[in-house]
């Protein structure tokens, strides 16, 4: 049984990284998946394909994979630089402000 463990990107529709802290070990796909010729449903017999175990680090992941027999890939996340300003928002409302301003 194989699986892989790694950390979730960030929602695209928002800019905070709430949901993408944790690891998350996901099981490979034993079997393929075959589509049901009346309804149209895809289905398989591998149940292990819908289990996702979250762990608040990456050493914790790999010690149940160790821990359980289950070979284990990890994949790297590929960080974003933080885009911080040195005023923020409200330097677009400061009453120092050298340019002009125009909505």
């Amino acid at each position: 049984m194989s699986a892989r463990i790694y950390q979730p990107s960030r929602s695209t529709t928002q800019s905070g990284t709430a949901r993408s802290q944790h690891w998350v070990l996901e099981f490979f796909p034993d079997t393929r998946r075959e589509v049901d010729p009346l309804m149209g449903w895809t289905s398989s017999s591998d149940t292990q394909a819908q289990v996702k175990l979250t762990f608040p680090t990456k050493q914790a992941a790999l010690e149940y994979a160790a821990e359980h027999g289950i070979e284990a890939t990890v994949l790297e996340s590929h960080k974003r630089k933080p885009n911080i300003r040195p005023g923020g928002y409200g330097e677009n409302f400061a009453t120092n402000r050298r340019a002009t301003w125009t909505h």
